[in-house]
């Protein structure tokens, strides 16, 4: 796979990430790029809604299990690629050679970050199918606590903080930042977690249709008290999204703190509108504009 299909198939599969992968400094872009593609992909296969809850499991051990070391990089059976609307998910799954082979020809130590931080994520994508494989609109479930919350956000988003700062780290050295790499790290973490944060909160209305809440409700059909949950992660998410801001400005090359800060600008816009719309964000599915996106890569750029 050439540079120029790389970019393609990650222009495809991401809106606004592929923006910041595209301002990231040459030494992180590659390990940063494909790591994402990794993760996309066991992220399609998770959400592959017209599979059996059981093949998906077993297709996401078998990606698992490549991405150890333990089996060659996997080739998806047709009933598993054609059952994806998007074209564009089935090229990702259809590169799924491609990308190992990219894997195994980055540096060691790069090697090593990309598959640690797949591995986290397959496993909370794993744990979300397993809690709500039975879920449906006339049997919902929700999660049962704060620390499950918290948990899934670490393992699908907060582990990509982590990743990202070690990554940086390794390819730039003090060139990266002069801020500590435990701090870096800790505020990557919760950055990570916001974002994924703002994701369930966007989602609600799709996600209450299939059954699903990640909200930890003892009756998610309760709409009062959904309410009441929902103003408090929202707060939640200002406060770690915050960190992405104090994160980013902890970096040295211009581009780099645009890359780093842009998701957490598309994610506070998304939390203000989320906010304005109240209980109709939960009926319909709130999207911040393309324009706005571009305003805030713009800003992101500027920005000292």
């Amino acid at each position: 796979m050439n540079e120029s299909a790389r970019q393609q198939l990650l222009k495809g599969v991401s809106r606004s990430f592929y923006l910041s992968l595209r301002l990231l400094p040459a030494p992180m872009r590659g390990a940063a790029s494909l790591a994402y593609l990794l993760a996309r992909t066991s992220d399609t296969l998770a959400d592959a809604e017209n599979v059996p809850v059981a093949l998906r499991l077993s297709s996401l051990e078998k990606y698992s299990r490549a991405l150890d070391g333990a089996e060659p990089a996997p080739e998806w059976p047709a009933s598993v690629v054609d059952a994806l609307a998007d074209p564009r998910e089935r090229d990702l799954l259809k590169a799924s050679v491609a990308l190992f082979d990219w894997l195994a020809r980055l540096p060691d130590a790069e090697t090593k970050l990309v598959r640690e931080v797949a591995s986290v994520i397959i496993g909370g994508q794993r744990l979300d199918l397993e809690r709500f494989g039975t879920a449906g609109a006339a049997r919902p479930v929700a999660l049962t606590s704060d620390e499950e919350l918290e948990d899934y956000a670490w393992r699908v988003a907060g582990c990509v903080g982590a990743f990202w700062t070690r990554l940086g780290f390794l390819t730039m050295g003090d060139g990266f930042s002069k801020t500590p790499q435990d701090t870096l790290i800790a505020r990557g973490i919760a950055y990570g977690k916001g974002l994924q944060l703002v994701n369930i909160l966007r989602d609600m209305p799709a996600d209450l249709t299939a059954g699903r809440c990640y909200l930890p409700l003892a009756d998610p059909g309760d709409a009062e008290k959904l309410q009441a949950a929902r103003a408090g992660w929202i707060e939640r998410a200002r406060c770690w999204i915050d960190e992405g801001f104090s994160y980013s400005a902890c970096l040295i090359p211009r581009r780099l703190r645009a890359a780093s800060v842009l998701p957490a600008m598309i994610a506070r816009e998304t939390l203000d509108l989320l906010q304005a719309a109240g209980p109709e964000a939960m009926r319909s599915r709130i999207k911040v504009p393309r324009k706005t996106v571009y305003l805030a890569m713009l800003g992101a750029m500027i920005a000292r």
